[in-house]
């Protein structure tokens, strides 16, 4: 490795390294302002490069996102990255990965857990470096994923979601009536229970009023300021949901009133921002208690289960889960009610047959 001063009092650094195909390749970086900084962007360069875990946990970072960003959506990487660089590199971004320890990660999450954040916010900054020791677990050798010694934080816990009640969401959508995208938009959430990205990609091709469905086929994303198309979150994303005869009636209306719009046209041509303004609009006008965009489509499961007792692979297939499993695990508490129903149902049953046997005796 040579360092040496360049003509503009800068620092430059040249060396050899080895690549993927073992062969060594000659490296040059110019103008670091010390020779320090110099030498270490190096030492961290062939780290990388070789797959040393001797590299600190920041460039390994770099890695890691490296390979995900061919795998996860824009806005997965994006939500990723705000909470790896705000919450994690912070405190691990110089330690080297070979040295960090379960109590190194206890004392981060004890540092986390004195903040204001809520429960399922714990635990999702924590999953998210649990998910970057498990990568160097599999890829590159690491032999544990300290994360799992330290034991997790926070909850994913479904009852911490706000729903609103049909008769709560029959209050709201009257006081946003006067603006019909978001009248329309709303609508369409509750009683789909679609995605927000979902809603904001939706085009009248998508709706077909004959055979009163709609086509999930992509997203939304507003990312760097530009408007993005991308595939639905999970593979089972893309889905036909069955509409009532009175939402068809609803959408065959504010369709009509698009004028122009082509088939290919957004919908509901507007951002999250605008119907999160909306959506306090019309909680401040109408007095409902206040709950998230997102848990409009909780709302949308909850009168699924709870009032049409529907199964969870109906409920599961309908939200576009990628499995039951995650159905269950997110509206479990909602299915005890449930299984009381079906308990009822079998003493009906039992005494309907039992019934019949003693008319039978007589």
């Amino acid at each position: 490795m040579t360092i040496k001063k360049n003509k503009n009092g800068l620092w430059d650094v040249q060396f050899y390294y080895k690549d993927y195909r073992g062969q060594n390749v000659k490296k040059h970086k110019r103008n670091f302002k010390t020779k320090k900084e110099a030498k270490e962007w190096a030492e961290q360069f062939i780290s990388q490069q070789s797959c040393n875990l001797d590299m600190d946990f920041q460039s390994f970072y770099q890695l890691y996102k490296n390979d995900m960003k061919q795998r996860l959506r824009d806005n997965t990487i994006n939500t990723k990255n705000y909470i790896v660089e705000m919450k994690i590199l912070p405190f691990f971004g110089r330690k080297r990965m070979c040295d960090i320890t379960a109590a190194d990660v206890r004392q981060w999450q004890n540092k986390l857990m004195r903040q204001n954040f809520s429960q399922t916010y714990l635990k999702s900054i924590n999953n998210q470096l649990s998910a970057i020791f498990n990568y160097a677990v599999r890829y590159y050798d690491l032999p544990k994923n300290p994360c799992t010694q330290a034991g997790s934080i926070g909850k994913r816990d479904a009852k911490e979601m706000q729903f609103w009640t049909q008769e709560e969401f029959e209050i709201f959508i009257e006081a946003v009536r006067d603006k019909p995208l978001s009248y329309y938009a709303f609508m369409t959430m509750y009683w789909t229970g679609v995605r927000l990205g979902e809603l904001l990609a939706l085009t009248p091709g998508d709706f077909d009023m004959e055979n009163k469905t709609l086509s999930i086929t992509k997203s939304y994303q507003r990312i760097a300021g530009k408007d993005v198309i991308t595939e639905p979150k999970t593979p089972k994303g893309k889905r036909v949901i069955t509409l009532p005869d009175f939402l068809v009636s609803e959408l065959t209306e504010y369709i009509g009133k698009l004028y122009g719009i082509m088939k290919d046209g957004r919908l509901f041509g507007v951002t999250k921002s605008y119907l999160e303004k909306e959506m306090q609009r019309g909680v401040k006008k109408s007095g409902v208690k206040k709950i998230r965009l997102h848990d409009i489509r909780h709302s949308h499961a909850s009168l699924l289960i709870s009032k049409l007792g529907a199964q969870p692979k109906l409920v599961a297939d309908r939200l576009g889960h990628e499995k039951i499993q995650t159905t269950l695990s997110i509206y479990s508490h909602l299915y005890p009610d449930q299984a009381r129903s079906l308990a009822d149902k079998l003493d009906e049953l039992f005494e309907s047959e039992d019934g019949e046997k003693d008319a039978g005796t007589t």
